[in-house]
């Protein structure tokens, strides 16, 4: 791991010099990452000890005197990939081919979901570690969005071929870069409420992943019966809040996701994910060696102005896989973090109208004006400033965008990627 050498050398004033350092530069380190490990340097020698068992803060006079110099590790091994390439065809027609959801700022922060994301982990991850990985077709909103990114930091797909090789690409990238690289997978959709326990998950995970060979995902606990996520029922626990998975099942029919929901034994795969670099891509070696042989072969290519070429050639003949479905359902190294982080991956209408405010017969009303009679449980999402006069509804959603609306009842709307499908098929493109 790299350090970064945060240097204080002591002087005469050693104990009130220590804990201005234990202050002053610890409060620094934590805006990067929150720091597990020490080096002490004594007599030319560099001693590593972790936090569990020395605190900076607490550092007493005699240890102030003999030690010279601390130098902190600020996690330069640690690295985020953000997926952003998606459609968000479960939340047409807001999120369209053109604009996606993750380009959109749903409510009102000036952020779009996927600055958003950034800004969550910069607080963890140093910047220049932090990868988009996104069609090639959203380079320049990419580009708009987060001009604070070198361009060699956003992978721009020519395909679309699904999470299993977007990550196994941006896999063997980081390697190229740093070959110790522990690496947070996310998508950029996703909104975190509990921001600070979500990060300490995040750093608590990239540890446990630096010491072992395990494949790591977040859980949540379900709170209805969703088809559009993976399932996860855990085993026996191994360490601080980490389970071995037991099963793992991608985005079950309604009615089995039904019956995970109510055995209490299953949660959500929120699909973010942690590991060590030569741990994730061992597994695509074993268990999607078709991928392995397509992006493997360009290790000579990578980190060099060779890459892109070699990825515009050999990636659209990637399978079209997820990596739920290629790796972790089938991985025996996986394992899960559980937590409550107030999280959504905001993919579906029913997830933005839990989160959203109601009126006293629970109806959400979004961007529009609208008159509401004798109606109860409806989501009714409209252009800015067109007026929605509605009687008579009850668990409906109405939503317009651009050229479409959209009215389904709201427990029906794991049929709107079927509803796109056919838009696209009878009507042509304009409408996606």
């Amino acid at each position: 791991m790299e350090v970064n050498p945060l240097v204080f050398e002591t002087s005469a004033s050693t104990d009130s010099a220590i804990w201005a350092f234990g202050f002053n530069c610890g409060a620094k380190i934590r805006l990067f990452s929150k720091p597990t490990s020490i080096l002490i340097k004594k007599g030319g020698k560099i001693y590593k000890t972790s936090l569990k068992h020395f605190s900076v803060q607490r550092i007493n006079r005699k240890l102030a005197e003999t030690f010279k110099t601390v130098n902190i590790m600020t996690g330069k091994d640690n690295y985020c990939v953000i997926m952003g390439g998606g459609i968000g065809s479960r939340f047409w027609p807001f999120s369209r081919k053109t604009l996606p959801k993750q380009f959109l700022d749903f409510f009102g922060t000036g952020r779009s979901l996927l600055q958003q994301t950034f800004d969550r982990f910069n607080k963890v991850i140093p910047t220049e570690n932090i990868l988009i990985v996104t069609n090639a077709m959203y380079a320049d909103l990419v580009k708009e969005q987060l001009p604070e990114l070198n361009p060699n930091q956003i992978l721009l797909e020519p395909a679309r071929r699904n999470t299993a090789p977007c990550i196994a690409w941006a896999s063997y990238h980081i390697r190229a870069i740093n070959p110790n690289a522990n690496i947070v997978v996310a998508p950029s959709d996703h909104l975190i409420l509990k921001e600070g326990e979500f990060l300490e998950a995040i750093e608590k995970g990239l540890d446990f992943v630096a010491h072992s060979d395990k494949l790591l995902t977040l859980g949540i606990k379900p709170n209805r019966p969703e088809t559009g996520y993976g399932y996860i029922q855990i085993a026996e626990q191994d360490g601080e809040n980490f389970y071995k998975v037991k099963t793992f099942t991608e985005k079950p029919e309604l009615e089995l996701a039904k019956v995970f929901v109510e055995s209490g034994e299953f949660y959500w795969n929120s699909g973010l994910f942690i590991w060590n670099v030569n741990t994730i891509i061992k597994a695509s070696e074993i268990l999607l060696p078709e991928l392995a042989s397509k992006l493997g072969a360009g290790k000579d290519f990578y980190g060099t102005p060779e890459e892109t070429s070699f990825i515009e050639e050999n990636f659209p003949a990637c399978p079209n896989v997820s990596i739920d479905f290629g790796v972790m359902e089938k991985a025996d190294n996986v394992y899960v973090s559980l937590g409550d982080f107030g999280w959504s991956d905001l993919g579906t209408w029913g997830s933005l109208y839990d989160l959203s405010p109601k009126d006293e017969n629970n109806n959400v009303t979004l961007k529009s004006e609208s008159l509401i009679y004798n109606s109860k449980n409806n989501i009714v999402v409209l252009p800015e400033g067109k007026l929605a006069v509605i009687e008579g509804l009850e668990g409906f959603l109405v939503a317009e965008s651009e050229n479409v609306l959209l009215i389904c009842k709201k427990d029906e709307e794991h049929a709107i990627r079927k509803y796109v499908n056919d838009a696209q098929m009878k009507m042509g493109d304009d409408y996606i």
